[in-house]
């Protein structure tokens, strides 16, 4: 090796699963490096401007194992690899423990289970800085300081090319540093720069036919490039339909006041959701998560507008922490309003004799009991039908907003990253977004991108340095 360029571990990308790993790995002596492609300490990654709350499939990251391990199978409906799950369930909690003990803080925030252990201080509820100098800002820039005390090379402004490989193995990667190629070598490397939901081309290959028309509610810097390399070595990638993200009012295209928050699920589960021939297209039942997938999917992602009336409005559209009701009027975005469905309908420019059918139908279907024999079905298992009948009568164009993809780069229980045959690939590893095979499917099952993050870049480092003698 070059002892100018080697290292024991490199990792690519900064966000919390590369943090974590190369904290873990300094603190017991691995000479290790993380590439991160920004270029400035405060470089911007989901990681920064999440909302920072640590659960397992909406479950407290501290209940007993088998708890966790049940609400992801129930959660992602089988989807979710065994071992996989299994991992997440019996490791979060050493993991975030892990974190707390380099300085990261928690808090409780509410009564729901899945925020009680939350980054603090807490994200805004509101404006474009809602993550400046909080949660998940705090937490990058502690361990950050960590990393420094503990030996680590953070490399700013390098972006990884291509994986170097030699006789089946990774033995280090090629890269560029703010212009110039760089050659690195390293015995183990761990690909950790999240997801490809940046990467329109790629979007358009596993996504969307039109990824342009779906909002990106994330930094907008993963690019996927770690999954491109891992898939030219002949990695196996799993399954790369899905994504996490909400819906959206559709002038968060336009207006960044609108973005991330606040987010619409409560609402279109809550309402009716229908396109531009006023019918119905989706469960609503299914939950946000899925309704931004499946508007994603549609040939046309801006063509569905969210029908609901005043109850609803003053209900479930001021449920949320940020909720629609009123911020969507208050942050510019547009809202319909009429006395009746016909008016609306008109307002909105939707067939008026289609939307009042819809809507008639709907209403007869949830009085008789019925709504599961709905075209599309309307399941009632996690989200309650509620008629649409007391005026006034709302009306809000919808659009998908994607924070980070599902699928990616398969692996282990020890992150060590698999080749077609199920085999680990000497060498390499990835963790976080960069991977799948825990969260998607049918039902775009929900597990948590902070918990997945810290806990397979934890075990990365684990195994890399349980073998460096070897």
């Amino acid at each position: 090796m070059n002892t100018a360029t080697a290292y024991e571990t490199i990792i690519i990308g900064g966000g919390l699963a590369g943090l974590t790993c190369g904290l873990r790995l300094a603190e017991q002596g691995v000479k290790v490096a993380i590439l991160e492609k920004g270029e400035t300490d405060r470089y911007m990654c989901n990681s920064r401007i999440c909302g920072g709350a640590f659960h397992v499939s909406y479950r407290d990251v501290f209940e007993p194992p088998a708890n966790l391990l049940n609400a992801i199978n129930s959660h992602t409906h089988g989807f979710a690899k065994p071992e996989f799950a299994e991992t997440i369930a019996s490791h979060v909690a050493t993991t975030v423990n892990f974190l707390k003990s380099k300085g990261i803080r928690y808090i409780k925030v509410g009564t729901a289970s899945h925020r009680q252990t939350t980054l603090a201080p807490p994200i805004a509820t509101k404006g474009r800085d809602y993550w400046h100098g909080r949660g998940g800002d705090v937490m990058l820039r502690t361990l950050h300081a960590e990393l420094k005390k503990a030996g680590a090379t953070l490399l700013l402004g390098t972006r990884a090319l291509r994986l170097r490989m030699a006789g089946g193995q990774c033995v280090g990667i090629e890269a560029e540093q703010q212009g110039k190629p760089l050659t690195l070598d390293a015995r183990n490397v761990v690909i950790s720069d999240g997801g490809f939901q940046a990467n329109l081309e790629m979007l358009k290959e596993y996504i969307s036919p039109a990824p342009e028309r779906i909002r990106q509610r994330n930094a907008q810097t993963a690019m996927g490039d770690g999954l491109k390399m891992a898939r030219a070595i002949g990695a196996q990638l799993t399954d790369m339909k899905r994504f996490y993200g909400h819906m959206l009012i559709q002038d968060a295209m336009t207006n960044d006041d609108l973005w991330p928050f606040p987010v619409m699920d409560d609402l279109c589960v809550a309402g009716v959701m229908v396109d531009n021939s006023g019918t119905r297209f989706v469960d609503e039942g299914l939950g946000g998560v899925y309704l931004a997938n499946h508007v994603a999917g549609l040939a046309d992602p801006l063509c569905s507008t969210v029908i609901f009336d005043q109850p609803i409005w003053d209900g479930p559209g001021k449920a949320f922490i940020t909720p629609a009701n009123p911020l969507i009027v208050t942050n510019g975005g547009t809202v319909h309003k009429a006395g009746s469905i016909a008016e609306l309908a008109k307002k909105v420019g939707l067939p008026t004799q289609a939307l009042e059918q819809t809507i008639a139908q709907y209403n007869a279907a949830i009085d008789a009991g019925t709504v599961t024999q709905l075209t599309p079905t309307r399941t009632t298992s996690s989200h309650k039908a509620l008629p649409i009948r007391s005026a006034p009568f709302y009306a809000v164009r919808m659009a998908a907003g994607i924070t980070y993809t599902m699928g990616g780069i398969a692996i282990d229980t020890h992150s060590q990253v698999l080749d077609a045959n199920n085999n680990p690939i000497t060498g390499l590893y990835a963790a976080g977004c960069a991977t799948g095979g825990l969260e998607g499917g049918e039902h775009v099952g929900y597990v948590g991108g902070l918990s997945k993050s810290s806990v397979t870049g934890f075990r990365a480092a684990e195994h890399i340095a349980a073998n460096r003698a070897r």
